[in-house]
Parts: C-alpha cells; sequence; structure tokens
C-alpha cells in the first residue's frame, strides 16, 4: 500500500453488546450479570488506505458497517482494535448529525462551527454564505427538532462545507432534498475535487458514486469485500445485487441470517493470531512479533470498558452519594449516624421558624 495516504485504517473491529435491557445493561458495568452477553462485531478487521486528495465511496448493503466506519474514522465513536491514522481536519455530513434539535438553525451553526475551530469573528465573516447555501427560509430561527430531514441535512451540509476541512465525510446526505439542493451540493463537492481535498463519500446511489468517485470500497457485512478503481468494484457489488434479488423469499432470509450470526460469532482472538501468522510468514527474521501486533490491536484504542478497579471505585462514590443524601434527608449529622447507624431510619423532627409569631404580644 502506499505511504502517502491522507487516512488509514488498520485492523479495525467494532463491537457492540446486544443488551436486552436497560437493568442488563446497569449489571454488566457493575459486573453484576452472570449470563452471557451476546456481542455483534460491526465491523471485522478493516484495513484501508485513502490517499490525499482521493474520493473514496463506500457501497454496500443496510447493516454493512459503512456509516460505522465513517463514524470511527470522523471521531464520533471510537473503534474496538485496530489504528486510525487521518492526517488532517475532518466534517461529517450526515442527515442531522451533530445538531441540537432544541437549538435554532441559526444557534447550531455557531456551535457546530465553534466545534470545528471557528472564532466568532470567523463565523460571523462566513454567516450570510452559510444561511444562503442552506436556503430553510425563516425555519433558520426555529428549533432544528422541527425540521424535516431534508431541511437537517440541508443546514448540516452548508455548515460541513464552509468551515474548509481538510477532509469531508458525506453519508447518505444528497438522499434526501429537491434536485436544485441536490445540484448545488454536487457542485460544491465537485469543487472541493478539484482543490484536491480529501472526500469519504457513502451512498447507496451507484450513479453518484460512479459520478464522484476516484475508487470505491465495498463494506460486506463488517468486512471489506473488494477495494479499487469504481468502475470495477461498482460491477461486482451490482452482480451482487442482482443474485441476491433473483433468490426466494426463504433464500434471502437464510443468506441474511448465516451473514449475521457469522458477525456475532467473530472471535477476535483468532483474528490476531492469523494477523501474526501472516507478518511472521512475511518477515521470518522480525522478532516479537506477537507483541507488535497486539500493539497494533489495542495501543491507540480507547477503552470503551471500565476495568475491574474503576467498577468498584464507581460503585463506592454512587454507595457514598446515596448515604449522604439518606444523612440529609433524616436531619442527623454525619457524626451521628456514624456513632449510632440507626439514626438513619429515626428521622429527627424538624421545627418551621418560618414565619413565626408570638401571639401574646
Amino acid at each position: 500500500m502506499a505511504t502517502d495516504y491522507k487516512i488509514k485504517v488498520q485492523n479495525v473491529t467494532k463491537e457492540y453488546e446486544l443488551f436486552k435491557t436497560q437493568s442488563d445493561k446497569l449489571k454488566a458495568f457493575f459486573a453484576l450479570n452472570r449470563k452471557p452477553v451476546p456481542h455483534f462485531w460491526s465491523l471485522m478487521g478493516i484495513s484501508l488506505e485513502i490517499k490525499a486528495g482521493e474520493t473514496m465511496g463506500l457501497i454496500g448493503v443496510n447493516g454493512s458497517g459503512k456509516s460505522t466506519l465513517s463514524n470511527i474514522i470522523s471521531g464520533i465513536i471510537p473503534q474496538t482494535t485496530g489504528i486510525v491514522d487521518v492526517r488532517g481536519d475532518t466534517s461529517i455530513i450526515a442527515i442531522g448529525a451533530g445538531l441540537r434539535g432544541n437549538l435554532t438553525g441559526l444557534e447550531n451553526i455557531r456551535l457546530k462551527a465553534l466545534m470545528q475551530g471557528l472564532t466568532n469573528e470567523e463565523i460571523d465573516q462566513l454567516m450570510d454564505d452559510i444561511v444562503s447555501f442552506a436556503d430553510i427560509g425563516d425555519f433558520l430561527y426555529q428549533p432544528v427538532k422541527s425540521y424535516s430531514s431534508g431541511m437537517k441535512s440541508r443546514l448540516g451540509f452548508s455548515i460541513a462545507v464552509h468551515v474548509n476541512p481538510d477532509i469531508l465525510i458525506i453519508d447518505e446526505a444528497l438522499s434526501v432534498g429537491d434536485d436544485t439542493f441536490y445540484q448545488k451540493c454536487v457542485d460544491k463537492i465537485t469543487e472541493f475535487k478539484e482543490e484536491g481535498k480529501t472526500i469519504i463519500f457513502v451512498s447507496h446511489s451507484l450513479k453518484q458514486i460512479e459520478m464522484l468517485c476516484d475508487r470505491v470500497a465495498w463494506i460486506h457485512y463488517g468486512t471489506l469485500k473488494q477495494v479499487g478503481p469504481t468502475a470495477d468494484v461498482v460491477k461486482n457489488y451490482k452482480s451482487f445485487v442482482k443474485w441476491f434479488k433473483n433468490l426466494d423469499k426463504k433464500e434471502k432470509k437464510h443468506f441474511q441470517r448465516r451473514m449475521k450470526e457469522a458477525q456475532k460469532a467473530f472471535d477476535i482472538d483468532a483474528y490476531q493470531a492469523e494477523a501474526v501468522a501472516v507478518r511472521q510468514e512475511a518477515n521470518p527474521e522480525e522478532k516479537n512479533v506477537a507483541a507488535k501486533v497486539k500493539h497494533d490491536f489495542y495501543g491507540s484504542v480507547i477503552s470503551e470498558k471500565m476495568s475491574g478497579g474503576n467498577r468498584v471505585l464507581t460503585f463506592a462514590v454512587l454507595a457514598l452519594f446515596v448515604l449522604f443524601c439518606w444523612v440529609n434527608v433524616s436531619g442527623h449529622s454525619l457524626s451521628e449516624v456514624v456513632t449510632n447507624p440507626t439514626n438513619l431510619i429515626h428521622p429527627t423532627e424538624h421545627v418551621s421558624v418560618v414565619g413565626s409569631y408570638d401571639k401574646s404580644k
């Protein structure tokens, strides 16, 4: 693979725990749930490089992991394992992404631009252009929660393209809205391409993919099925879609169930061992391969799971908080409760002095 990449993902996985209820999630948090929690791997070892100035398309069926991958690259969610090296500032455009429902469109413009690192003075200079491009009229002064999906897409797209990002990630943002706004978006993307910006374009529209993308990555139920020139990958993907559509209803369900079961059964330890074996075969004289591979898998990952010690500490803090609340309600001092804990079940009588008045006077 080339070394002049703008984005690199290597052995990237994403695991989700499938809790049935919130109580199950809480029990697992404190390691109180003895029942095994089913897991689902949205991504199962994705390795991909995107060059500077390249427009990379991501295609695949619903639930294949396209949006998960784009969210990991943009930093919205962390990966479970693997390396994610992004050389530049990213701006993601998805329907409603990052927009606060209770804030107006105008307030969201300022908030998102500030989060992208712009100053208030820079935002003031861009405001007219952002408002004009979004073209949502008086809805600009209404809470975003009242917007249609098309208006959210208009506003989000307008903000993202005007903060001048190094890397633009577009996730199905062109799937809503009218033809006029769609053409404005295409023109803006084309302008960005001519400026040499790096773009990741996620879409179900193969027509859009063929028109805008230099290369395409086909994500297939959590795996990278193929990456290469747009025409080649799209041709193979179309063949798969045609094959799938020719299946009867029972065959379709069986195929989808089989693919989803494979995502549940994915073994990260076996995948890591395979990576070690491949690296050792390619570099027989390299030392400490297993340790290096382990570092590649977990060295740059921010864990979403708490260690046992942190769970104990969190539980102790919560217990102390409950105790202090109970002490406050009981009316006793902390020293009284420590001396005689039964005071917690014998609250003191509170005598109100507010508005007291001696009628004998």
